[in-house]
């Protein structure tokens, strides 16, 4: 009933921007933390950034001063912009939240992920 979906991803240069956005669509439930994870090839997924119900940022260190964590909890949307893009951030990248229904229930989600390639 709670899905989240992501868009943004394509093809750059290096050097070049993009900004991912995730949605969260459903009824009866509420968000409180979301993150963004990527997965390179023939790589493990990791962690790139999370951000808090408050808005309280964290980042790996491999994205720190490139990317930037935000949500507009409105719309319950995570972005990513991520600028100076590398090669070796291209990756599938996916949409994490953890949720709390009505029911008081904790759940985790995530997105199907969005390819962003970093390629000349």
């Amino acid at each position: 009933q709670v899905q989240l979906v992501e868009s943004g991803g394509g093809l750059v240069q290096p050097g070049g921007s993009l900004r991912l956005s995730c949605a969260a669509s459903g009824s009866g439930f509420s968000i409180n933390a979301m993150a963004w994870y990527r997965q390179p090839p023939g790589k493990e997924r990791e962690l790139v950034a999370t951000i808090s119900s408050g808005g309280r940022t964290n980042y790996a260190d491999s994205v720190k001063g490139r990317f930037t964590i935000s949500r507009d909890n409105a719309k319950n949307t995570v972005y990513l912009q991520m600028n100076s893009l590398k090669p070796e951030d291209t990756a599938v990248y996916y949409c994490y939240a953890d949720l709390i229904t009505f029911a008081t229930m904790f759940l985790r989600s995530w997105g199907r992920g969005t390819q962003v390639t970093v390629y000349s």
